[in-house]
C-alpha cells in the first residue's frame, strides 16, 4: 500500500472517530426528553452550542493562522483530546444543566483543529484529484456525524452508551493521527498576518465560492440535526418500533447517503467541473427540502427513500467548495482560508438549527424543511457567477 493510500485511510478513520462527537448528544435527545423535562430550546442548544463553539474556535484559528503555522498532526491530536474530554464530562453532570451546554460549546471549539485541518492534510496529497480526496474526507465526516445515531440504536434507551462510545473513539483518533504522513504538496506558510483571513471575502472569486458554501450550509446541518426527528415522527404513524427504525434510518440517510454523495460528488467534480457539480447538487437538494414534507406519514420505506436521496445530494457538493477554495487560495494560506470558510458557514447554521423546530411548531413537519431550500437556490446563483469569472479556470484543471 502506498504512503498516500495508507495516510488517507488513517486520516479518514480519524475524521470518522473524532467527528462522531458532533452529534453525540443530539442523537440521544429523544431518550433524554423521555427521561428529563427538556423543552425545544434546550434541545436545539445541544446542537447549536457545538456550532457556536466551532465558530469561535475557527475564527480564533483563522486570525492566528494556526492551521498553517502549527504541525497539523499535533494540532489535530490536541484538539481530539480536548473534544473527547469535554464530551465525556456530560456523563458527570445533569443533562438539563448549563455545564452540558458549556461542554457542547467546548467540543465544538476543539473541532476547529479537526475538520479544516483534516481537509488541509488531504490536500497535501492531491495530484489532479483534489475533489475526490476532499470528498473522501467529507464522506468520513458524514459517517462520523451519523455514528451516534447507530450507537443510539444499538445502545437502546441508555443515552450514556452513546456519549461514552463517541468519547472513546475520539480518543483513539488522537492517537492514530500521529501515524498519518504529510504529503509532498505542503507549502510553507507566509509571515503571520492577521488580515490574511479577511481575503476569504475581499477576493471576488474566493467570496463567490464562500457564498456558495454559505447557501449549502444554510440547509445541511439543519437537515442533519432534525431529519432523525422527522423520520421518527413519520414512522410512529405506521410502525410500532418507530424509535429503533428511525435511528437506523437516520444513520443510513446521514452516514451512508452522505458518504456516497461525497465520494460520487468528488469523482464527478474532478471530471466534469466543480461549479457544474455544486449547482446541480444544490438545485436537487433544494427540491428535496421542499417535497419531503409531502411524504410525511407515508409508508416508511417511501419516506426513507426520499430522505436517502436528500442525504446523498445535500452533501455531494460540500467538499467541492473546500476544494475550490484550496485551488483559488494563495499558496501557504490554504489552511487559513478553509478555516475561515467553515467558520462563517457554521455561524450561519446557528440560525437554521433553531429555525426548523420553530417551523415545526408553526406549520408542522409537512412544510418545516421547505425554508431550507432558500440557501441552496442562492448558492446556485453564487456558483454560476463564479463560473463566469476567469479565475474559475484554476478550478479542477479548467473543468469549472
Amino acid at each position: 500500500m502506498s504512503s498516500k493510500a495508507r495516510s488517507l485511510i488513517l486520516l479518514a478513520f480519524c475524521e470518522v472517530a473524532a467527528l462522531a462527537l458532533w452529534f453525540s448528544a443530539t442523537a440521544v435527545l429523544p431518550s433524554l426528553q423521555a427521561e428529563y423535562d427538556m423543552g425545544p430550546t434546550l434541545a436545539a442548544l445541544y446542537t447549536s452550542a457545538v456550532q457556536a463553539g466551532f465558530v469561535v474556535g475557527t475564527l480564533l484559528s483563522a486570525f492566528l493562522g494556526l492551521a498553517d503555522r502549527l504541525d497539523m498532526r499535533r494540532f489535530f491530536m490536541i484538539s481530539c483530546l480536548l473534544a473527547s474530554g469535554a464530551n465525556a464530562v456530560i456523563l458527570l453532570v445533569e443533562p438539563t444543566s448549563f455545564p452540558v451546554i458549556l461542554c457542547r460549546f467546548l467540543t465544538g471549539a476543539a473541532m476547529a483543529g479537526i475538520y479544516p485541518v483534516g481537509m488541509k492534510l488531504a490536500t497535501t496529497w492531491a495530484k489532479g484529484d483534489i475533489g475526490l480526496l476532499v470528498g473522501f474526507l467529507v464522506g468520513a465526516l458524514t459517517l462520523g456525524t451519523a455514528a451516534p445515531h447507530l450507537f443510539n440504536a444499538l445502545g437502546g434507551i441508555d443515552w450514556r452508551f452513546t456519549i461514552a462510545a463517541t468519547s472513546l473513539v475520539a480518543l483513539c483518533a488522537a492517537l492514530v493521527i500521529n501515524l498519518v504522513r504529510i504529503g509532498p504538496n505542503l507549502v510553507a506558510s507566509p509571515r503571520f498576518d492577521p488580515a490574511m483571513a479577511l481575503r476569504a471575502y475581499t477576493r471576488p472569486a474566493l467570496r463567490l465560492a464562500n457564498l456558495g458554501y454559505l447557501g449549502h450550509m444554510w440547509e445541511l446541518y439543519a437537515m442533519w440535526a432534525w431529519v432523525a426527528f422527522f423520520l421518527q415522527a413519520s414512522f410512529e404513524m405506521r410502525l410500532e418500533a418507530a424509535a429503533f427504525w428511525s435511528r437506523l434510518a437516520a444513520f443510513a440517510v446521514i452516514g451512508i447517503g452522505g458518504a456516497l454523495g461525497s465520494v460520487l460528488g468528488g469523482l464527478l467534480a474532478d471530471r466534469f467541473g466543480r461549479t457544474a457539480l455544486t449547482m446541480g447538487a444544490m438545485a436537487s437538494s433544494g427540491v428535496c427540502a421542499i417535497v419531503i414534507g409531502f411524504f410525511f406519514g407515508a409508508a416508511p420505506w417511501l419516506v426513507f427513500a426520499v430522505a436517502f436521496v436528500w442525504g446523498v445530494v445535500v452533501v455531494a457538493d460540500s467538499a467541492q467548495f473546500s476544494a475550490s477554495i484550496a485551488e483559488l487560495a494563495e499558496p501557504g494560506t490554504v489552511g487559513t482560508m478553509l478555516t475561515m470558510q467553515t467558520s462563517l458557514g457554521f455561524l450561519l447554521t446557528l440560525a437554521t438549527v433553531h429555525l426548523v423546530p420553530a417551523m415545526v411548531d408553526a406549520v408542522g413537519w409537512r412544510f418545516a424543511f421547505a425554508v431550507l431550500a432558500i440557501g441552496p437556490f442562492l448558492g446556485v446563483w453564487a456558483m454560476a457567477r463564479l463560473r463566469a469569472r476567469p479565475e474559475s479556470l484554476r478550478i479542477a484543471g479548467g473543468r469549472r
